[in-house]
């Protein structure tokens, strides 16, 4: 594959279509009363649409990956582009709870594959020493959804319908499409790849471990910031109002993390990695401690968005070195481990809660979730030591 004129532009046609994918993550949570009142549900029931989406990640990941590992890879980004239009398409006109759970679950299945094929053609479009940069820079258009996607979109679904910010994910996914089209080369798929090939790198301890890392040691980000809303209001003391705020802070952390992932990556993966667990720790410690004070909310929720960040780029390209040939399943993966860690924060952080511990308790939940994460890390280099991805 000879690279394009215009590697900036096929960046960001691939970031784009990470965009659309955050935004559609995201939208669900600022508009779930809205969703909840369309379909005449009440709003715990109406949350499961949340996990039906990460359940689509969580399956579509492998599955798709494996299946199609043969296929030309600019291809499959148009097949995946088109089914994440396909999901939102169905969202945004399904009427009642079982229909719009199925159009979630659709929506979800392209997620993880997505980032897993567009981080392995990114790689292969610059020179090795910055393979880490042209991988932090699709996961940017996750990070700038959190700032700019996802704001926009509920705005637009709170003024229009919830179905607009569907649409709109709708929109973003066909001019991803369209760039993609016109800026990404064609990369042949693997002609050596079999559904048995991709999936044996599921076996190895590398693999894993990384796997793992992601799903405990992430799940202290989730543990921490799935409860930001109360903690802002009833820990910091804070007015309602403010809480958009403390997202925005998130966003802007999230996306000053993934720029310096890229960089970190191509330094060094594994410090990567090691030092950003490590800061989670003690980040969550201090915010834990000091929370009531505006500043240091403001402050550790900055943090632990940019950390979240610089450990979420620094797993998948652990995982796309520890997978050997099956790059892309480890890629795909990543995003499958960070959806589970969704689940298992929040759920852990809302035990703590339940019995009786305060808003501020799940941020050490988050130090213990971290901790375990770096224990299984630092033993699945035992394995496999490599810091950068393959020449």
């Amino acid at each position: 594959m000879t690279r394009p004129r215009h590697v900036a532009l096929a960046l960001l046609a691939l970031a784009l279509g990470g965009f659309a994918i955050g935004t559609t993550e995201f939208v669900t949570m600022g508009l779930l009363p809205d969703v909840a009142a369309g379909i005449d549900e009440d709003i715990p029931t109406t949350g499961h649409i949340i996990s039906s989406y990460a359940l689509g990640v969580v399956v579509g990941a492998p599955l798709i990956v494996s299946l199609a590992a043969r296929m030309p890879k600019r291809a499959l980004l148009l097949w995946l582009l088109a089914g994440l239009a396909l999901g939102n398409a169905l969202t945004a006109v399904a009427s009642g709870y079982v229909p719009v759970l199925l159009a979630r679950f659709v929506a979800g299945l392209p997620h993880g594959a997505y980032f897993g094929v567009a981080s392995l053609v990114a790689a292969s479009l610059v020179p090795a020493g910055r393979r880490g940069r042209a991988i932090s820079m699709v996961m940017m258009g996750l990070s700038v959804a959190t700032v700019v996607g996802v704001p926009a979109s509920t705005w637009l679904g709170q003024a229009l319908s919830w179905r607009a910010a569907y649409a709109l994910v709708v929109v973003i996914a066909v001019a991803a499409a369209a760039l993609v089209v016109a800026f990404v080369p064609v990369v042949p798929g693997d002609p050596r790849a079999t559904i048995l090939s991709e999936l044996f790198a599921l076996r190895e301890p590398a693999v894993i471990a990384a796997f793992l890392t992601g799903v405990v040691g992430f799940g202290g980000v989730f543990a921490m910031y799935s409860y930001i809303a109360p903690i802002v209001t009833d820990e910091v003391g804070l007015a309602s109002g403010v809480i958009p705020l403390f997202l925005l802070v998130f966003g802007f952390g999230s996306v000053t993390g993934t720029w310096a992932a890229g960089r970190l990556a191509d330094w060094d993966n594994v410090r990567q990695v090691v030092g950003g667990l490590v800061a989670t720790v003690v980040v969550l410690v201090l915010f834990h401690q000091f929370v009531e004070l505006v500043a240091v909310a403001l402050l550790g929720v900055f943090l632990i968005g940019a950390l979240g960040s610089i450990i979420a780029v620094g797993l998948q390209i652990r995982l796309m070195t520890a997978a050997g040939d099956a790059q892309m399943l480890g890629a795909a993966l990543n995003h499958a481990s960070l959806n589970i860690a969704n689940g298992l924060g929040a759920w852990l952080g809302g035990l703590v809660i339940a019995a009786g511990h305060g808003y501020a308790a799940p941020a050490l939940v988050g130090v213990a979730l971290a901790a375990a994460g770096l224990v299984v890390f630092l033993l699945g280099l035992r394995w496999a030591p490599v810091r950068r991805l393959p020449q």
